[in-house]
């Protein structure tokens, strides 16, 4: 059994994660401690405090899973956030942000577009990328919760290797295949990141669905990338 731990704001929905921990099988399970707090307000100290929770639940990898929150901090500071977490439960640890600077690089892109609904998390999301050596070619805004196939169809550029939805409080996993068969090409949402990042950190390289999408097909063993090597 690999168990990714999840530190995840009050108010984001649940349902995504049951959903992706269903599709990868019985051996995968996905632990969350919920915070109060949103976005780059999360107080440091319950991060912390819940990172330890989930090594006592044995937890065997602990993601931030906010992507407002981790992308605003910037690279430098969200890789330090992430070396702090995992020297404090003593297991690895990083963010949504950061799994989408390794994501991007798995899936074989390097040029993408960023898509959501407020302006300051595309913008931070861009520079925060941009930092990671991802190109971000495009920043998408739209108004109100569109389904996923069409928010990605008005977002899509065709110098976009990948399209890229952050927002850990949208549930989206049940419509990527949808949304990738729309544009031809992945679509990496933040729900979907932050579990394949927890993986990641596991070393748990054998997890696939092609309910899932582009992230989660199957691939054989790779050398992970690191961002600035």
């Amino acid at each position: 059994m690999t168990t990714v731990g999840l530190l995840r704001p009050e108010g984001h929905p649940e349902d995504d994660y049951r959903r992706i921990e269903t599709l990868l099988g019985g051996d995968i399970r996905v632990d969350p401690v919920v915070y109060q707090g949103q976005g780059h307000g999360a107080d440091p100290g319950r991060l912390t405090a819940g990172a330890e929770r989930l090594r006592l639940a044995g937890a065997d990898a602990v993601v931030w899973a906010s992507a407002s929150g981790s992308f605003a901090q910037g690279w430098d500071a969200a890789r330090e956030r992430a070396r702090s977490l995992a020297l404090a439960a003593g297991i690895p640890a990083s963010s949504t942000a950061i799994g989408f600077a390794h994501a991007v690089r798995a899936v074989g892109a390097t040029r993408v577009v960023v898509a959501g609904t407020r302006s300051e998390d595309l913008a931070g999301a861009a520079r925060f990328l941009g930092a990671a050596g991802v190109e971000v070619v495009g920043e998408w805004r739209g108004a109100g919760r569109l389904p996923l196939p069409e928010l990605v169809r008005a977002a899509d550029d065709p110098r976009a290797e990948a399209l890229l939805v952050p927002d850990t409080a949208v549930p989206t996993v049940a419509e990527v295949p949808e949304a990738e068969a729309a544009v031809g090409k992945p679509v990496l949402t933040g729900t979907l990141v932050t579990v394949w990042e927890g993986l990641r950190l596991a070393e748990r390289h054998g997890a696939w669905a092609d309910e899932l999408g582009a992230l989660f097909v199957r691939r054989g063993p790779r050398d992970v990338w690191e961002p600035g090597e």
